[in-house]
């Protein structure tokens, strides 16, 4: 019988793109692969259009931590999800599913449970989000992206790395410099705040830019929605909304990087060993999982952090210049660390869990 998997997991690009880093090796192993999806979330175009792949939708609340008058309606939109989700793993027949989180994949996992079909998770941050704290009970493995996360996970913690997609590992400089209209005479600086973006660290980069400009080609991808039409002719800077087969030869191009401090951006980032300011969610905003990624980047010597709340135009320069004038000591500490591409540990568990 065909090995069958479902993947499952979105509402960020960063609960999706592990999956496009195992889509390939799964497909060279003989799976039929199944990805379980909102309609109109980010994981529908990142993954529909992969040939190969079968992409299914389910109803799915969002799972909020603060007051939002939807918090009253959208646990019947997880309970309807819940029974579309049964019905599909009932259809498909997997032999295991394998989640990245967000909450979509709450009532996929909840599906699989109530038809007995072996589930695997993967967790990026140090510590578990929402979504695979509430259906880690129903899983047999907790893939980890850090080795702090697995061990607080307890027994079911496996230390495997993140899946990082063979492409980021191919891009050229050269293309990198032309897709953006650089010609390599002054150092570039990417900006990259996830797929939906960075406000607050988009408008301080904007409003740093005669400060940076003399100094810096800068390269913005600003997310979804993001983007200054103003600014669009300004000589050194040139702005995407967002990347995706680009990227790695953006990537390619950067000297150093400013970023969010989300756990799969910060994998990537080590693996290219590309210097990088950090500028996490703050508490304010978040559950804190960016704060104790960057702080645990910063104290092993492979990042420098500014909290948002100490973020200004003027502390923003003085930051990124001072990561670049750092940058070779900080690359040399990233190139002592072995680069963990979890590929093959999740591979593993699926292997290990399938019926």
């Amino acid at each position: 019988m065909r090995k069958r998997v479902i993947l499952t997991g979105g509402g960020t690009a960063g609960h999706v793109t592990p999956h496009l880093a195992l889509i390939p090796r799964l497909k060279a192993d003989g799976w039929d692969i199944h990805y379980i999806g909102t309609a109109d979330g980010i994981e529908r175009k990142l993954i529909a259009q992969i040939p190969g792949v079968e992409y299914h939708t389910v109803p799915s609340g969002k799972l909020r931590r603060y007051f939002d008058i939807k918090n009253l309606t959208d646990p019947f939109k997880v309970i309807s999800g819940v029974g579309k989700a049964f019905a599909l793993v009932g259809k498909i027949k997997p032999g295991i599913v394998f989640s990245k989180g967000g909450f979509v994949s709450v009532p996929v996992v909840y599906g699989a449970w109530m038809r007995r079909v072996p589930v695997v998770l993967h967790e990026s941050d140090i510590t578990p989000g929402l979504a695979n704290r509430i259906t880690a009970p129903f899983a047999k493995a907790v893939c980890a992206t850090f080795p702090e996360a697995a061990k607080a996970i307890g027994p079911k913690g496996v230390y495997t790395g993140t899946p990082l997609r063979e492409t980021l590992f191919e891009g050229s400089r050269k293309r990198g410099l032309a897709l953006a209209g650089f010609n390599g005479t002054k150092p570039v600086l990417l900006m990259m705040g996830g797929s939906t973006g960075a406000a607050s660290v988009n408008a301080a980069l904007r409003e740093s830019l005669p400060g940076l400009l003399p100094k810096f080609d800068i390269l913005h991808i600003a997310g979804k929605g993001n983007m200054d039409a103003s600014l669009n002719r300004t000589d050194g800077y040139r702005q995407f909304e967002y990347m995706d087969a680009r990227l790695p030869d953006a990537l390619a191009a950067a000297d150093i990087m400013l970023s969010r401090a989300g756990a799969n951006t910060l994998s990537e980032i080590l693996a290219l060993r590309i210097p990088s300011l950090l500028v996490p969610y703050p508490l304010s905003a978040s559950r804190g999982d960016q704060v104790l990624n960057a702080r645990s980047f910063e104290e092993r010597g492979f990042a420098m952090v500014l909290e948002q709340e100490r973020m200004t135009a003027k502390t923003l320069v003085m930051a990124i210049e001072s990561l670049y004038d750092r940058r070779e000591a900080i690359a040399s500490k990233m190139r002592g660390e072995p680069v963990s591409n979890g590929i093959a540990g999740v591979i593993e568990q699926i292997e290990k869990y399938a019926l």
